[in-house]
């Protein structure tokens, strides 16, 4: 064989190893962790096909006849992600690890998901309690809210917590900033038992009047990776100080007239919908909002101005954004910091129709 054969087939072998098919998957392991006694359990894995040809699954072979398997019999466009789900019949308690090797025209070589968990008898119920889920950890809240706090204050969040795996955990808060500190009531977490984890606010280390907004983030256990899977969000309000005024200048105070304290918008059939409140300063010196702060990702807002004069006005106007309303974590609406003694702190609740 010449050099010029040699070549070419080389290059012909480069060229097909280029353009084989390729499957990946999100997630190969699931683990369904705790499952009830005789109640059949589903995971669904989340696939791609990343070759430059069409898909086609020949076969999905499982480790024992307990798994039933659902794939696409169709052909798979390329780019296209697709699923497969195992549905176990979990009718043997204990541990249970199943298999499944996927054959198909991407690879001489099959693609192995699983499936694990335990078989129970009776699985506690903790979703009224313990609503969110982060791993195996289950949590009452996951947004820490320190509200109308002054400078010298340390207020203490709790974040109650409870193991809903199988595992000892080792729960910690990550990336905490300087003005956040925690202390566990337990460092190892057992399967079924609850601990707690005491978040504080030190004032005296925030840099700003208003709000101060942060995320930190809850692992199962140490060296767990930064994700929005395990995010919590914390964020603290601090309200400017008055106790110095004397009389005769509360009597000259600028004072914050609003033509609403609350939003009520129509979102039916809408994508977004947009509202209007008046702002006056009724007061006898200028007002200054020095913070606006907006508690939703639904809402953009826009503000005439942020000085005004005695007896001059402004409008806000403000846009409700449908989907990002009804997927809202925390509750929308607006926070004004002022320098009008009587109202440092303003909220306007933003609600529907």
């Amino acid at each position: 064989m010449n050099k010029k054969t040699i070549l070419t087939f080389m290059m012909i072998a480069a060229t097909t190893a280029a353009s084989a098919q390729k499957i990946t998957v999100k997630e190969a392991e699931i683990d369904c962790r705790k499952v009830q006694y005789f109640k059949p359990v589903t995971a669904t894995f989340n696939l791609k096909n990343k070759g430059s040809r069409r898909l086609k699954i020949n076969d999905v072979r499982v480790s024992c006849g307990c798994i039933k398997a659902d794939y696409p019999k169709e052909e798979i466009a390329s780019g296209d992600e697709f699923t497969i789900s195992l549905t176990y019949d979990a009718r043997q308690m204990g541990h249970f690890f199943k298999e499944a090797a996927i054959y198909s025209n991407g690879s001489k070589e099959p693609l192995y998901l699983s499936m694990k968990g335990i078989v129970m008898e009776d699985v506690p119920d903790y979703t009224g309690d313990f609503p969110f889920v982060i791993g195996n950890l289950r949590l009452d809240k996951r947004d820490l809210e320190f509200d109308d706090v002054n400078k010298g204050d340390q207020p203490v969040i709790d974040i109650h917590i409870i193991n809903d795996g199988t595992t000892v955990l080792e729960p910690n808060l990550m990336h905490l900033p300087p003005y956040l500190t925690t202390t566990s009531s337990k460092q190892y977490l057992r399967p079924g038992n609850q601990g707690k984890i005491s978040v504080t606010l030190h004032t005296e280390k925030l840099r700003d009047y208003g709000v101060t907004e942060t995320s930190v983030y809850l692992a199962n256990k140490p060296g767990d990776k930064v994700s929005i899977d395990n995010e919590i969000t914390a964020s603290a309000v601090l309200l400017p100080q008055f106790a110095q005024m004397t009389e005769t200048q509360r009597l000259n105070a600028p004072q914050l007239t609003l033509s609403a304290n609350e939003i009520k918008v129509d979102l039916a059939d809408k994508d977004k919908a947009t509202e209007r409140i008046e702002l006056t300063n009724s007061g006898k010196s200028p007002l200054q909002i020095s913070s606006l702060h907006m508690y939703s990702k639904a809402l953009k807002l826009t503000l005439g101005k942020r000085t005004l004069k005695p007896g001059e006005k402004t409008t806000m106007k403000v846009t409700v954004e449908r989907e990002a309303y009804k997927n809202a974590r925390t509750r929308p609406r607006i926070l004004m910091i002022t320098n009008d003694p009587k109202n440092p702190k303003i909220e306007i609740n933003i609600t529907t129709l």
